[in-house]
Parts: C-alpha cells; sequence; structure tokens
C-alpha cells in the first residue's frame, strides 16, 4: 500500500510589506545618513550666498529669519569688483595655484616614477624622507624661508609663493604617486622595453596613463591646498595689488572690530567656486586616488 502524499503548505510572501521594510530599511540607514550629511555639507554654502545678497538694513535687522533674503541685491559684489582689487586677487590665486601645481606635478611625476620603478642604493630612506618631510608643519619652515625670499628679493613678487609651494606639495604628492605607480604591473613595462622603448617612453606611454587617477588627485590636492593658502601668502605679501584671495579678503574688508559681511561673504562663496568646480569634475578620480593611494602605499 502507497504510503500517502504529503501535501506541505507554504506560506505566501507578503511581498508588499518586504518591499515596504526594505525602502524603509534604505531610508534609515542610508537616505537619512545622506540628507544629513548634504545638509550639514552645503549650509555654510547656502548662508554665504544668502547673506552676500541682503541688504545693509536686512543684515543686521534680526526680526526676521537669517535663513532667506527678502529684497535681494548686487551691491555687495559691485562693491566688491569696482572698490576692491578683489579681481586682481582672484588673478594671482589663480596664477599662483597653477603654476604651483604644474611644477609640483612636474617632480612629484619623476621623483615617485624614480622611488617605485628605479633600484639604487638608498631609494627606501629616500621615499620615507620625503614622507617625513610632508609631516613637518609648514609654520616651522616659513621662518627660513622667509631669509631665502629676502636674499632673493622676492617679496611683494608672485615668485615667493611660487617657489615656496612646492616645498609642502612636492612630499605628499611624491608619497602619493608611488604608491601608484607601485601598483602598476612591471610586465607592461619590461614588455616594452623588450620591444625597444627607452625608460622614458616606457614612463610617457605605460606607466602615466595608467597612474593618471593618481596624477589628477594629487593636482586637485596641489591646487586646492594652493588656492587656500594664508600663511605664506599673508608674510612675503604686502601690497594689495599681489595678495591672494584669503590674505586680501581677511586684510581689506576687516577693519579693526569692523567686519564688512556683505562683501566678505561675497568674496568667499567667489574664492570657493573653482575649486568647487574642479571637484565636481574630477571627484571620481579624486576618491579613486586617494583611496587606492593610501591602499598601495
Amino acid at each position: 500500500m502507497a504510503a500517502p502524499a504529503l501535501k506541505l503548505k507554504f506560506a505566501k510572501p507578503r511581498s508588499g510589506r518586504v518591499i515596504g521594510d526594505s525602502l524603509l530599511g534604505r531610508t534609515i540607514r542610508i537616505y537619512i545618513p545622506l540628507l544629513v550629511l548634504l545638509v550639514v555639507t552645503l549650509f555654510p554654502f547656502y548662508w554665504m550666498a544668502v547673506t552676500s545678497f541682503k541688504s545693509a538694513s536686512e543684515l543686521f535687522d534680526f526680526s526676521v529669519s537669517p535663513l532667506w533674503v527678502r529684497e535681494p541685491t548686487l551691491d555687495w559684489y559691485r562693491h566688491l569688483f569696482t572698490e576692491t582689487n578683489f579681481p586682481r586677487w582672484a588673478f594671482n590665486t589663480a596664477v599662483v595655484a597653477t603654476v604651483s601645481t604644474l611644477i609640483s606635478l612636474f617632480c612629484s611625476i619623476l621623483a615617485g616614477y624614480s622611488l617605485a620603478r628605479l633600484r639604487y642604493r638608498g631609494a627606501d630612506t629616500i621615499g620615507w624622507g620625503i614622507f617625513v618631510t610632508y609631516l613637518v608643519p609648514p609654520t616651522l619652515l616659513f621662518l627660513p624661508l622667509t631669509f631665502v625670499i629676502r636674499e632673493l628679493h622676492l617679496f611683494n613678487n608672485l615668485w615667493a609663493l611660487i617657489l615656496t609651494y612646492p616645498t609642502f606639495l612636492i612630499p605628499f604628492c611624491t608619497w602619493m604617486l608611488m604608491g601608484f605607480f607601485k601598483g602598476i604591473p612591471r610586465e607592461l613595462e619590461e614588455a616594452a622595453l623588450v620591444d625597444g622603448a627607452t625608460r622614458m617612453q616606457a614612463m610617457l606611454r605605460i606607466a602615466i596613463p595608467l597612474a593618471l587617477p593618481g596624477i589628477l588627485a594629487a593636482g586637485l590636492f596641489a591646487f586646492t591646498l594652493s588656492w587656500n593658502e594664508f600663511l605664506y601668502a599673508l608674510i612675503f605679501m604686502n601690497d594689495s595689488l599681489v595678495k591672494t584671495i584669503p590674505v586680501g579678503v581677511t586684510q581689506e574688508l576687516i577693519h579693526g572690530d569692523e567686519f564688512f559681511w556683505g562683501e566678505l561673504m561675497a568674496a568667499a562663496l567667489l574664492g570657493s567656486v573653482p575649486v568647487a568646480v574642479l571637484y565636481s569634475f574630477f571627484v571620481d578620480y579624486f576618491v579613486a586616488g586617494m583611496t587606492a593611494g593610501a591602499v598601495k602605499g
């Protein structure tokens, strides 16, 4: 006699509830923290923008909420461009940041590739020495650099900043690029060398294109530090026409205990736009470069 067949009943999944729970979980774990982070990150820019469009009477009117503008005005921007040297400060900052970044990248690429690929005595020691040099605070270096700039007669000259900024840009960029060059398989360059390429050709045609994310990350890092640097620009630049944005804004728009808030916020907002635009275009390369460089280094 055959055994009766067993009929198993399985509960039907309640898909609606599962989807709802999953959406709720993602909202709590992902979307809400991202929203909070986005608000915290963008709020300073929103505050600068709102303040820069307020009229003089509205700036000091505490009877209304400071989070919006009732009567927007462009007077502060007009005053910033016509009655201060802000256009010249912006030009000086762009020139210094661009040239010092290019110099730092050129030296860092050669040094990083040499330390990562070429075998010679003392390479590891030199690599660690470069990294330790980066750890030295710039505040400890400005005094000897001041004597150097004085001997070269470069006070109130943009070359004073262009020559001093690489002192703290090259060590970190070199250390970062060493990690990228070490992560590139040696076999690719060895195959090129066997085919008749020189070491320079192998570097230019194989190593550098493969290390492009790291190079862009190092370039963004160097450009950002050069754009926002304050100490050296404050010491070496006294003439208003050769100042950079960080120094010009703090010295020309703050007189004792009097703060020109409209112009300050307008200058701060305009000064942060170029860096924000660069990061928006190269953010993927920057994140990949910082992550991979930290892991490989």
